[in-house]
């Protein structure tokens, strides 16, 4: 089994926590990314660079990642992409994206991304705290259980 990264956008102590789970249950990590980063030094760790480009790293996530794996992003339309194609995907603040959540999902991000467009609403997510990261353990040990059972 493999869980991938969409390691440009994913907070470093959500990536951590997916290696040290890796580590305990033995599965990959691939982290895919569209520039450098410093690769952890574990076996079981593998990082991709792709090619510089809107979407580049979106696309390559969804060409590769096959059903029963797990894929850690924030991107709701990328998490759509693998919902579909039948990918788990979880985001680092704990959210599991299935087919029953992902419609209003989309429609939520969709009007946000429009009220910031019209400047009705400003910023992003706040700073990830414990509190997101003790979800995102939780979440990822629920994700990762149901995955190795089936």
């Amino acid at each position: 089994m493999r869980v991938w990264i969409d390691a440009d956008a994913c907070p470093r102590p959500a990536k951590d926590l997916v290696i040290k789970f890796a580590l305990k249950r033995r599965f990959d990590v691939v982290l895919v990314a569209g520039q450098g980063l410093s690769k952890p030094s574990y076996a079981c760790v593998q990082l991709i660079v792709v090619p510089s480009g809107p979407d580049a790293a979106d696309d390559y996530l969804v060409a590769h990642a096959q059903p029963g794996e797990l894929v850690i992003c924030s991107d709701i339309p990328l998490a759509d992409r693998l919902v579909k194609k039948g990918v788990a995907a979880l985001d680092p603040r704990g959210r599991e994206f299935d087919e029953n959540n992902m419609g209003d999902t989309l429609a939520v991000r969709n009007l946000f991304t429009e009220l910031r467009e019209l400047g009705q609403l400003g910023g992003g997510q706040g700073p990830y705290g414990e509190r997101d990261r003790q979800a995102f353990a939780n979440a990822l040990d629920r994700v990762l259980t149901r995955l190795q059972r089936t």
